[in-house]
Formats: structure tokens, C-alpha cells, sequence
């Protein structure tokens, strides 16, 4: 499989997965004017990606500063499809990385984090810059 490479813009953050690494990354903001529009590229990858693995180690790793309510209902199912790939075996783990003062990403992790049955998600917060 090919990497996805997606730069961000003012409105959309970075992505970055890369099959050889078995790590998907997202940083930046997200509210693009259509989430779903903007991010069906991003899960058809990832659909195919999680369907080609065999019990493989995965890493996620997300430090979104801000995102917007449809953001929120597609890192849901982002998220339900990695939880999913967990229960089939596959080692999967996301980190949720915030600034300490970013206390709508904290809460909207730990909202995320209950919603998960199989995969760790670990919200990773930290100071400084």
C-alpha cells in the first residue's frame, strides 16, 4: 500500500500514514466546511489498510488543537474502525496527544476513550510549547 500524505491547510490538519511504519498520524485543526466530504478518502484508506493486516502492531498518534461537531462524528468512526481491528486480533493503539490548557481536546478524548471496548486509547497531555 501507498503512503496518504494530506498537508494541512487553515481549516484541515496534516495527515500522514505510512503502511511500511504501521503508524497513521493527524495533527493540526479540523473543521473543514464538509468533514465527511474531506475525510471519506482518509477512512476508504484506512478501511483498506485495517482489512490487509494479520495481527500487525499499529500506532495512532493524533494531537488535533481543535475540531468541529461533523470532525467529531468521523474521528468517531475512525475510531470504531480501529476498535473493530482490535477485536480481530490486531495491536492497535491510539494516543490523543493535548496541551495541558486544551481542555475541550482532554474531555472530547475521554469521551472518545469510553466509547472503546478493544483498542487502548491513552490521552497523553503535555506542557510547554
Amino acid at each position: 500500500m501507498e503512503k496518504l500524505i494530506i498537508e494541512k491547510t487553515k481549516s484541515s490538519p496534516y495527515i500522514f500514514f505510512n503502511p511500511e511504519e504501521r503508524l497513521l498520524k493527524i495533527y493540526g485543526e479540523s473543521f473543514p466546511e464538509n468533514a465527511a466530504k474531506f475525510y471519506a478518502p482518509v477512512l476508504d484508506w484506512v478501511k483498506d489498510y485495517l482489512e490487509q493486516l494479520d495481527g500487525q502492531e499499529v500506532n495512532v498518534e493524533m494531537e488535533i488543537i481543535y475540531f468541529n461537531s461533523s470532525t467529531s462524528k468521523v474521528f468517531m468512526n475512525f475510531f470504531q474502525m480501529l476498535d473493530d481491528a482490535a477485536a480481530e486480533g490486531n495491536k492497535i493503539t491510539i494516543n490523543w496527544r493535548c496541551h495541558e490548557e486544551n481542555e475541550a481536546a482532554i474531555e472530547c478524548g475521554e469521551e472518545f476513550m469510553e466509547d472503546l471496548e478493544n483498542v487502548p486509547f491513552n490521552i497523553m497531555v503535555f506542557k510547554g510549547e
